[in-house]
């Protein structure tokens, strides 16, 4: 920036949160609620990945879809709560990871996007570009 100031933040609570699924479709659906109930700022659905588990003693290599998920650590309880109810599988994949640093605009907007009541319809995604 041409006045000095550092663009980037702390990361200051900011999560991103990882859930496999088993379709496009599913991704699609469990984002849109998640957001739509501000429990995440932005879902992206990324896929199709390969996914080799153990699951039941069986080894698996099957088709998923990642979801990435950013939120902030004060609403983990309700989002996992949120995405298990969700779910398809019986056991999912939910892995919370701390946000060290990002750009202070993405996180103020995060921030604004997960807290019920805040902000307006035409604040989102496209919003930033």
């Amino acid at each position: 920036m041409s006045d000095g100031t550092d663009p980037m933040a702390a990361g200051d609570g900011a999560l991103v949160v990882l859930s496999t699924v088993g379709s496009a479709d599913e991704a699609q659906r469990l984002a849109t609620a998640l957001v739509e109930e501000r429990l995440v700022a932005c879902g992206n659905a990324v896929g199709p990945i390969t996914s080799t588990y153990r699951w039941k003693g069986k080894l698996c290599c099957e088709p998923e879809f990642l979801l990435i998920l950013k939120t902030r650590r004060d609403r983990l309880g309700e989002l996992v709560a949120r995405l298990k109810s969700l779910h398809s599988y019986e056991c999912p994949e939910i892995l919370a990871l701390p946000v060290e640093a990002g750009f202070k605009g993405y996180l103020s907007w995060l921030v604004e996007n997960t807290t019920p009541g805040e902000g307006t319809e035409e604040e989102g995604v496209g919003a930033r570009d």
